[in-house]
């Protein structure tokens, strides 16, 4: 009984329907977007605290190495407290490089909308079969 009432349906009436799904599925696709993109935001959010933290740690490291190059280039002789400066100027270093080397591998990790694009691709698919002039 469904289908004889579709077959009667004017042309306004079916063009109505597509617009009404056109719409619904427009903002589907925009709610989708938003999902992503908040997804997306707390991903890069994540890589930059890491990469927040290895230029914290870049700068003191800095710090300890300038240090160190001072006190050792005014004793020059034996092993003074420069040495330990100069050792944790190097292992903060070492902490600072491997903090943003992965930091930024994790933010070129982050996938931009791979759902959002997919669904658009589907739409388009959808509305162009919808649109066309093929009995079915």
């Amino acid at each position: 009984m469904a289908l004889d009432d579709r077959r009667q349906e004017t042309l306004t009436q079916t063009f109505g329907r597509v617009v009404d799904d056109v719409r619904e599925l427009f903002r589907e696709e925009v709610a989708l977007a938003r999902a992503e993109l908040r997804h997306e935001v707390s991903e890069f959010g994540s890589a930059l605290v890491r990469m927040g933290a290895g230029a914290g740690a870049a700068l003191f490291a800095l710090g300890f190495v300038l240090l160190g190059l001072a006190q050792g280039s005014a004793a020059m002789v034996g092993w003074p407290a420069w040495g330990g400066y100069l050792a944790m100027g190097t292992v903060l270093g070492v902490a600072a490089a491997l903090a943003l080397i992965t930091g930024r591998k994790r933010a070129q990790q982050v996938p931009t909308l791979p759902r959002t694009k997919e669904s658009i691709k589907e739409t388009k698919a959808w509305m162009t079969d919808r649109m066309s002039s093929k009995p079915r």
